[in-house]
């Protein structure tokens, strides 16, 4: 049985996760996806304007991996979630701060 202040420290953590802003979608580069296709992601599912998403691609590209996208894991996610349906390779992580 949890106590209340427990349950309160539980509570507290949760919604702390939940509004904390403190994630990122890293893409990392691979060899199965062209420039176009990830540039194409970047620009439907991450919002990102067709200069910036072409810049990301060329990080991923030389340096292996990139943070394309900031923000709370719960918004995150989804767009996580459909970047790994459409064949790329990233991976949702939490900034440690």
């Amino acid at each position: 049985m949890w106590s209340t202040k427990e349950l309160e420290a539980e509570v507290e953590a949760i919604l702390s996760e939940k509004i904390s802003k403190n994630w990122t979608i890293v893409l990392y580069n691979d060899d199965l996806n062209t420039f176009d296709w990830v540039i194409e992601c970047l620009v439907k599912y991450c919002g990102h304007d067709t200069v910036q998403a072409e810049q990301c691609a060329w990080f991923v590209h030389t340096k292996g991996k990139y943070a394309v996208k900031f923000g709370d894991k719960y918004t995150l996610k989804p767009i996580y979630e459909t970047l790994l349906e459409k064949g790329l390779n990233a991976a949702l992580e939490q900034n440690k701060s």
